[in-house]
């Protein structure tokens, strides 16, 4: 065979190379996660606020309990026992649930979970996290609107 013979039929086979399928395989995305909250609230002397991480249409709530500030010098950190209500909804639309329990805070930032659900796409999910301690009234909730953007 001659040298352009050769080169030809070398030519010939990439091009055919380059015609072919891609066969790759896909491998499925998961959404990414993003986690908005909400303000905090003072509420029985502390810093609340709620929070939603949003994956696709799933919505997990959770409350957050931290100190209001830092402790004076010399002082004990505070331990209180708490009952906390978190609870959320589609603006408009389904309940994702409400949870009142008991928490013991410890000085050390907590976080109250138990609420979730689906919210379809391009709707606004509204949260709500309420503190109380059982020698203080309760007082405004921690909230949060929060859209689904899918």
């Amino acid at each position: 065979m001659s040298r352009t013979a050769l080169l030809a039929t070398a030519t010939a086979g990439l091009v055919l190379l380059g015609a072919a399928p891609a066969t790759a395989a896909q491998t499925p995305t998961t959404p990414a996660t993003i986690v908005t909250c909400g303000p905090s609230a003072l509420q029985a002397g502390l810093s609340t606020k709620v929070c939603a991480a949003v994956t696709g249409t799933n919505v997990q709530l959770y409350g957050q309990i931290s100190l209001a500030g830092p402790p004076s010098p010399g002082s004990t950190l505070p331990v209180k026992d708490l009952i906390t209500t978190l609870s959320g909804g589609v603006v408009g639309g389904a309940s994702l649930g409400a949870q009142t329990q008991t928490v013991r805070f410890q000085s050390t930032t907590t976080q109250v979970r138990g609420v979730s659900g689906t919210a379809p796409c391009g709707s606004t999910v509204h949260a709500e996290f309420a503190v109380s301690a059982f020698s203080s009234p309760p007082s405004g909730p921690a909230v949060l609107n929060v859209p689904v953007t899918c």
